[in-house]
């Protein structure tokens, strides 16, 4: 019985570890956001434009343009 509350608690204090972040993590989390969010807003705004296979086109080039840009602005 000892046994297994002992490998418990060692398994939970494992994983309790592992929530623990450092700022080089907590960066590249803040990049990776902004990169999502940057393409995502770029692709909304590149839909607008174009037609047809034009439109697919420049939805493709805002989210990527958008995602190189918010990369650049978080200093990433």
């Amino acid at each position: 019985m000892k046994k297994s509350s002992i490998l418990a608690i060692i398994a939970t204090m494992g994983l309790l570890q592992a929530c623990d972040t450092t700022p080089a993590q907590e960066r590249q989390i803040g990049c990776a956001g902004a990169t999502v969010a940057g393409a995502v807003l770029g692709g909304a705004v590149g839909n607008q434009f174009g037609g047809g296979s034009g439109k697919d086109i420049l939805t493709a080039g805002g989210a990527v343009a958008g995602g190189m840009a918010a990369n650049n602005a978080a200093g990433c």
